[in-house]
């Protein structure tokens, strides 16, 4: 599953770039907008499925979390413990038990990429899905804001996200577009829930560099490439299809996260090549990579 988290990781923090960079919000009062304390502690649990060729993977993990300040404003500081791995405790390391992942909701705030070398490969899948919710929220709050008269809005990127080494991984592409949407306001019950899709463009803009990866592997034009050395001469490529359905339910008393869902489904085509000009290959294999999360929080 690392190439599907590179692929998040990348993709993500470049569409976090692109729109603080935006200059054309909307005016008007921000119904989601995140109200800071210095102090707040927040706690979330999170638990995650993923399925790829007949294997199953399911764990849980416990982030603990304090709402810091500094010179460049507020932030939410992760902690993350207590993870099981299909029902055992697996200890995390020492690097991941003193990792902190720093993000925040503030619209102009510059989250940078956490230094994940240190960190259990287990964790990485937590550290970057919970990346996704606060990254779609940062791009709700540089688009919109949202609100009851203004429910949706289609933000065209497509611009690809590597995450390629050059050595092992040769090629690997991200195409997406985000389509959002306030799905729920809830005065009663304190929340209104936000719709992120993560979508295929019409065109992708991804690399596509032989024949036989430009055939559509679904219903959309394919958006997601990977291209693996494997020894001198074997290469192993794939292409297809990824989306990402996000459903994230915001506090309306103060913008904070209280639950999320992450659906990331992948269709691929894959082939194991000869040459690196990917003409010299073997039959096609196609399958699906599944991937199931959940943020909770708890009190």
């Amino acid at each position: 599953m690392m190439k599907l988290w590179l692929t998040l990781f990348t993709t993500l923090f470049s569409l976090c770039l692109a729109a603080q960079q935006t200059t054309e919000a909307a005016s008007g009062e921000n119904l989601l907008a995140r109200h800071y304390s210095v102090g707040q502690r927040l706690h979330y649990q999170m638990r995650a499925t993923n399925e790829e060729r007949g294997k199953k993977i399911e764990y849980q993990i416990q982030a603990e979390v304090e709402v810091k300040r500094n010179s460049d404003g507020f932030f939410e500081e992760f902690a993350w413990s207590n993870l099981m791995v299909n029902g055992a405790p697996r200890p995390l390391s020492a690097g991941s038990q003193s990792f902190r992942q720093v993000l925040s909701l503030e619209p102009n705030r510059s989250v940078g990429i956490p230094d994940l070398s240190k960190v259990d490969p287990i964790l990485i899948g937590s550290i970057t899905d919970t990346l996704t919710f606060y990254s779609d929220i940062m791009i709700v709050h540089a688009k919109g804001p949202l609100s009851r008269n203004n429910p949706h809005f289609f933000f065209q990127h497509g611009v690809p996200a590597s995450w390629a080494d050059g050595r092992y991984v040769i090629l690997g592409q991200s195409s997406i577009d985000f389509d959002v949407t306030l799905s729920a306001v809830n005065e009663q019950g304190h929340f209104a829930v936000v719709t992120v899709k993560h979508v295929p463009p019409k065109t992708t803009q991804a690399t596509l560099p032989a024949e036989w990866m430009k055939p559509p592997v679904a219903d959309t034009a394919n958006n997601w490439v990977q291209v693996i050395k494997q020894g001198e001469s074997k290469y192993v490529a794939s292409v297809g299809k990824e989306t990402f359905l996000a459903e994230i339910q915001l506090s309306l008393d103060d913008g904070r996260i209280l639950t999320a869902t992450l659906e990331n489904p992948v269709i691929v085509r894959e082939r194991q090549c000869a040459d690196a000009a990917l003409t010299q290959c073997g039959e096609p294999e196609s399958y699906t990579i599944r991937r199931h999360i959940e943020l909770t929080s708890r009190q």
